[in-house]
């Protein structure tokens, strides 16, 4: 793609870092067949290779987002099977990163909007406030249908019916300490990510992971001053509280390094497993953190690349059992991570059933299930927000916003409105 950015605009580090993506695609469509959004809707804008045009058409004229580009991007998953899908290498997860911080800064979102997403920056990547703020979504589900009957106010109805009716207890595990591995032989040292969200959901994860690394003989350290990874507000395009997150944890893993090495970062959730893995590009202008957010994102594996690469025994099979296992976006797309999983899950199951997506729904709340595939990616993207209508007239003329193709879904709750 032929760029005119000026050598002004180019000293910009992050100008010239986009213009290097941009300057790689080739405009060919390959994306449009695995974007979630664009297979829905069915409007160019909605594509990896229209939002890239209007990307492109904003850094170049230097002008702020409006609110023709900031639907667009916002309606982007970031499932990054366009990455996948791409055969020239274009780096879209930087191109759209940088887009999301260029709206924070130039552009005014409506109230609600701005008032949603600061209580989601203020309250999921801390634990104690999420664990906090779910106890209190009770006192508010009986509001569910007049919040849905507005629509400004969706997304807190969304955020209301998803909230679960109770959550475990913290885990005594999550605290700060070290975990011994069994047996007189130490065959690792690692450290957890004990996260934000998952850690109030479902510590149950980090619980069993600890347990087995430990049975395995492996040292585990959840380290002082470990926090949310980032990428919540990383992807809401506010990139300071993102570079702030990543430099505490940056802090916490180089002390654990400091008082006695590790052999890597385990992670439980793909999805901070795809920031941890980019803190080096993150915080590469940092000359203080540079270095050490480069060798933090070297030693970031998630939990099934440090099974697969380390001897362990035959397990246990009982007969008859049977395993479903669904690949995330974030870990096939974001990290590539497509093989371990499967495998270890083959050697203890007597059977393991997956299937490759090559589109992403899942970041979407499912509607009910008397929608077909198709229909229910409509509907659950109806109940996200967004709208089916044709892109406006406004497009830009070099971009051809193709008209929503026939694809009424079948009824349900969701489609009807």
């Amino acid at each position: 793609m032929q760029t005119n950015f000026s050598a002004a605009q180019l000293a910009d580090p992050h100008v010239a870092e986009s213009e290097k993506i941009l300057r790689k695609c080739v405009h060919c469509g390959f994306c449009t067949a695995t974007c979630p959004t664009y297979v829905t809707l069915g409007n160019e804008l909605d594509s990896p290779r229209g939002r890239i045009y209007l990307i492109k058409d904003m850094l170049e004229n230097g002008r702020p987002a409006d609110k023709e580009i900031v639907t667009h991007i916002d309606r982007c998953l970031s499932c990054l099977a366009c990455m996948t899908t791409c055969p020239s290498g274009v780096n879209y997860m930087h191109l759209v990163d940088h887009a999301r911080a260029h709206i924070q800064k130039t552009y005014r979102r409506p109230l609600l909007d701005r008032l949603t997403r600061a209580m989601l920056a203020f309250v999921l990547p801390y634990p104690g406030r999420f664990r906090a703020a779910l106890k209190l979504a009770g006192l508010g589900r009986p509001f569910i249908g007049l919040f849905e009957s507005l629509p400004a106010l969706r997304p807190v109805a969304a955020m209301l019916e998803l909230a679960p009716s109770s959550i475990p207890p913290a885990s005594p595990m999550a605290l700060p300490g070290t975990h011994a591995g069994q047996g007189t032989k130490k065959r690792g040292r690692v450290a957890i990510l004990t996260g934000c969200a998952q850690s109030v959901l479902d510590p149950a994860i980090n619980e069993t992971t600890i347990s087995l690394l430990t049975r395995l003989g492996v040292e585990v350290v959840v380290p002082e001053g470990e926090g949310c990874c980032g990428a919540l507000v990383h992807h809401m395009g506010r990139e300071e509280q993102a570079l702030a997150s990543a430099r505490q944890n940056v802090d916490a893993w180089t002390r654990a390094i400091d008082q006695g090495g590790l052999d890597a970062i385990i992670i439980t959730a793909s999805g901070c497993g795809t920031t941890i893995k980019d803190y080096g590009f993150m915080l590469r202008l940092d000359p203080s953190y540079a270095e050490k957010a480069a060798r933090v994102s070297a030693l970031a594996k998630d939990i099934t690349e440090y099974l697969a690469a380390i001897d362990m025994p035959e397990p246990v099979r009982k007969p008859g059992t049977v395993v479903a296992y669904h690949s995330a976006c974030s870990m096939q797309h974001g990290q590539k991570i497509t093989r371990q999983p499967k495998e270890l899950l083959a050697r203890a199951a007597s059977s393991c059933a997956s299937r490759a997506k090559a589109i992403c729904a899942a970041a979407l709340p499912a509607p009910t299930t008397s929608c077909s595939p198709r229909s229910r990616r409509s509907c659950a993207t109806a109940r996200s927000g967004i709208s089916r209508r044709p892109a406006p007239k406004s497009s830009p003329p070099a971009i051809s916003a193709a008209s929503p193709r026939s694809r009424r879904p079948q009824s349900c709750r969701w489609c009807t409105r």
